[in-house]
């Protein structure tokens, strides 16, 4: 039940207050509040918050952000100047809503610290050059796009693609790192925020993360704010405690139909596909937040945008392609013919991985894409042709090896060496010898602590290479044809019987 003495309070504080005249389920219009800020707090009489959107003089337009129930005739109170969730270290290993209310049953906040959600990103001089690998654990992603801290790289794909596995394997990877991990889930279902919250569980990440969620049946205006909140609670912790931040957002496509929803309650005119002319400044004021300060403390940003039929043409995937540093596309095409995970390597790109990487790793990201474009010419040109050459062999061979290399299931996580140590055996073999990539996996886990140089990752290559392919299969020796027993004579045998006939010929005719 809600305390009408806090109300009481406020009023009698002088603070601006107003009456409710007119509803439209989460749009509610106010008779009063002259003077207020625009993205203030407000509060209902009956203990319901609101945020200001509009102001016209006397006539002032509300966000509701609990529910769609609020009388005509309400009285409302500026609660603070700005909306503002709980926020601090407190809130690691929590799940809340996007008002910072506890879900998960383990008690009150304790947080004290509020902050406002709409806040400013960092000033060019105080930003610094992105330059650290993030390691995702996933091969296919950290071998050919490099995701780096502080970046801003868009995960792309159809529904069931992929996509939320990988960011959960992302996520249970920062255990034993100082990095703390974000996740928002806008307009997600029960079932979903429940199954994230047992994998984090299950794998312990869930002490270093705080979930945000607005489910499905939570109010619009919670999922419309969901995305800001979480990165306002995310900032105390990157700007105030310095710490290594990375952010989720699963996902803006849910944020931007939600924003539309409210948008046409208010009236406002559509623009391309329905959404709202301010969609573009809706995410990229949102997204420019990240990136990496002068005290080397970074806010990392994976924005997840759902592309239906791998459309990702589509009016809303271009938008934040345009924002971010890069896009990794998950193919649900791919993923249906078992290549897990299915990441579409035609289309996807980092902008600014090469900048992480040492000048050993750029030699075979630039080698393995080589590499697997060789092999599916070579497999194009095998359908036409029985006999095939040495180099063909081997490009089938090689491709073959790499893509059972990076087929990887959801509970496997491999650190850079290991990748490393993986794809450089494979490429380091000079023929089509077939080499037995699941005994590799096990001895890479197995030796990558020896690691501690160029020199040891040139030696333990070699070992494994000779370890895990097989012999090459020798030509058999030619042997010489020998007559069949039972053949009646031998051909100088022949020979001399054909003479000894003709000399009896000439006999007889004398």
């Amino acid at each position: 039940m809600f305390d009408n003495a806090v109300f009481q309070k406020l009023v009698e504080a002088d603070n601006l207050t107003g009456e409710v005249t007119a509803v439209n389920r989460f749009i509610v219009e106010v008779k009063g509040l002259e003077g207020v800020q625009i993205g203030a707090q407000i509060l209902f009489q009956d203990g319901q918050r609101g945020m200001v959107r509009e102001a016209y003089g006397n006539r002032v337009v509300l966000y509701n952000i609990d529910s769609e129930d609020v009388a005509i005739g309400s009285l409302v109170v500026v609660e603070r100047d700005q909306l503002q969730v709980p926020v601090g270290p407190e809130l690691v290993g929590r799940v809340v809503t996007p008002m910072g209310t506890p879900t998960d049953g383990k008690g009150a906040l304790k947080a004290t610290k509020f902050s406002g959600i709409f806040t400013p990103a960092p000033g060019i001089m105080d930003r610094k050059m992105l330059d650290e690998q993030l390691a995702s654990g996933v091969t296919a992603v950290d071998s050919f796009f490099p995701i780096v801290l502080g970046q801003r790289i868009a995960i792309l794909g159809d529904s069931k693609s992929g996509k939320s596995t990988f960011l959960s394997q992302l996520s249970a990877n920062q255990q034993g790192t100082d990095r703390l991990v974000v996740y928002v889930l806008i307009g997600k279902r029960k079932v979903d925020v429940e199954h994230l919250i047992s994998e984090l569980n299950e794998s312990g990440a869930i002490q270093n993360t705080i979930i945000v969620h607005a489910d499905i049946f939570d109010s619009l205006t919670q999922s419309y704010l969901a995305p800001y909140a979480a990165c306002a609670m995310a900032e105390e912790l990157w700007y105030n405690h310095n710490r290594d931040v990375i952010i989720i957002y699963d996902d803006l496509t849910g944020h931007a139909e939600a924003y539309r929803q409210l948008s046409l309650l208010q009236e406002v005119d559509p623009g391309r596909d329905s959404y709202p002319g301010d969609i573009f400044y809706t995410h990229s004021s949102l997204l420019e937040r990240a990136g990496k300060l002068v005290n080397e403390k970074t806010l990392t940003s994976l924005p997840v945008v759902l592309t239906p039929n791998d459309d990702i043409t589509a009016y809303l995937p271009t938008n934040i392609m345009s924002i971010t540093d890069g896009q990794i596309i998950f193919d649900l095409g791919f993923f249906r013919k078992g290549v897990r995970p299915a990441v579409n390597a035609g289309l996807s790109v980092s902008r600014v991985g090469g900048q992480a990487q040492t000048k050993r790793q750029k030699q075979l990201s630039t080698a393995l894409f080589k590499s697997l474009a060789k092999y599916h010419q070579a497999e194009e040109f095998s359908h036409f042709s029985s006999q095939l050459s040495k180099e063909t062999r081997l490009d089938l061979a090689r491709g073959k090896h790499l893509y059972m290399a990076l087929m990887q299931p959801p509970e496997e996580l491999w650190s850079l060496v290991e990748q490393q140590l993986m794809l450089e055996t494979i490429m380091l073999s000079e023929d089509d010898r077939p080499i037995d990539v699941v005994a590799l996996k096990k001895s890479v886990k197995q030796r990558s602590s020896e690691v501690k140089g160029d020199e040891d990752f040139d030696r333990i290559e070699a070992e494994l290479l000779k370890a895990h392919s097989a012999e090459p299969v020798a030509e058999k020796p030619k042997q010489a044809e020998t007559p069949p027993e039972n053949s009646e004579a031998k051909p100088d045998e022949k020979k001399k019987d054909k003479k000894a006939d003709k000399k009896d010929k000439e006999k007889v005719n004398a």
